[in-house]
This record gives C-alpha cells, structure tokens and sequence, in this order.
C-alpha cells in the first residue's frame, strides 16, 4: 500500500509547459495572418506605412493580452 508519496521519477515524461508555449506563439501567430489576409483584403487602399503601423499595434495588442 502506498502511503501517498511516490516518486516523480517514475512519472511519465510530460512536457507540458513546453507544449503550452509552443502553442500560445502558434495561436499568435495564426492571429496576426489573419489580422494581416484580413486588412488586405478589408482596407485595399491602405499604404505600406500604414498597413505596417497597424500590423505592428494589433501585434502590440496581442502581446499586452495575451500572457
């Protein structure tokens, strides 16, 4: 009987924090392709400046939202 200690070694390997980072910078960057094929296709007439300028504060925005 075990007496509710165990021993961690002996736990499967799993690389959750790892996976979780991994798929918080995958889901960013998904955001800001859409963000951008979303502009591009919502704003046409934007200049590059502009279009950059406001790529650049979504990507701002994510950031600050997303931990």
């Amino acid at each position: 009987m075990s007496d509710g200690n165990f021993n961690r070694a002996l736990l499967p390997h799993t690389p959750y924090a790892s996976g979780l980072k991994a798929g918080k910078a995958m889901a960013k960057m998904r955001a800001v392709e859409a963000f951008t094929r979303w502009l591009q296709h919502d704003q046409p007439a934007l200049s590059s400046d502009e279009f950059h300028e406001k790529v650049d504060s979504f990507k701002q925005l994510l950031a600050a939202s997303v931990v």
